[in-house]
């Protein structure tokens, strides 16, 4: 998304317009924090946990959190899927991001906190709730609304279901590295130009590096008249060796 908003910068008259092109996964890859959204805390697919003691996190916590105290996180690691998109938050930064370090040392790699931990979270607003806290964690991955799990999207790449083709709206410099094999390659800004290139009596199951470009090529797909399905997953490629990891 980053270059289209850049086109649209430089055509309202901005002169110095740079992409950060590797984005998100690379940032993170660097061992840099993301911050979750309000409405992802509010009603995300996602594990929240609160680091803070249990006696504070009865005192006041973040709506659908689950208490598990820095002191015990690592007895707690088994508990935690990995695959879960983890939001984590204190009242102490030092805690949140020692948490994270402790997370990603063992394989966590969908983790995000809190902008301004507890305090932030009230301050903005944010939803709370008191009373006896919540320690078991009980989470199942939900496919959204147009989404392919990647199963069923590897079954495509693979050609065991032919009744589906794979779109790559990643950029040019993005698929100059690699795609899979036999995918219809066609950047995101030019979908809307370029749709006669997309069979309409198949499935489509797009990707892009992460997923939220892929869900905006679903969409537009699908208002002219697609089957289109996206799939949220980080995909590197090296010629036709496409890497996906949900």
């Amino acid at each position: 998304m980053s270059t289209k908003i850049a086109g649209l910068a430089k055509k309202d008259g901005y002169k110095n317009v740079k992409v950060y092109l590797d984005g998100n996964p690379a940032w993170i890859k660097a061992g840099n924090s993301v911050y979750a959204s309000k409405g992802n805390v509010e009603k995300g697919n996602i594990i929240i946990i609160d680091l803070r003691s249990k006696t504070k996190s009865e005192a006041g916590r973040i709506a659908r959190s689950v208490s598990i105290p820095y002191d015990s996180l690592d007895d707690r690691i088994d508990d935690i899927p990995i695959k879960a998109p983890i939001v984590l938050y204190s009242d102490n930064t030092e805690e949140t991001t020692d948490a994270i370090e402790d997370l990603r040392d063992e394989g966590y790699k969908k983790l995000a906190l809190i902008s301004g931990n507890y305090a932030g979270w009230v301050k903005a607003g944010g939803k709370t709730v008191t009373g006896p806290v919540t320690t078991e964690i009980n989470w199942v991955r939900k496919l959204g609304k147009d989404e392919v799990g990647k199963a069923d999207f590897m079954k495509a790449v693979s050609g065991a279901d032919a009744g589906a083709v794979i779109l790559d709206v990643r950029t040019t410099d993005e698929t100059s590295a690699g795609s899979f094999r036999g995918a219809i390659l066609v950047p995101l800004d030019q979908i809307g130009s370029r749709l006669a290139e997309i069979p309409k009596n198949k499935k489509i199951y797009v990707h892009c590096s992460t997923g939220a470009r892929a869900d905006m090529a679903a969409q537009e797909l699908n208002k002219n008249g697609y089957k289109a399905f996206f799939l949220v997953a980080n995909v590197e490629c090296d010629g036709n060796d496409c890497e996906v990891e949900d």
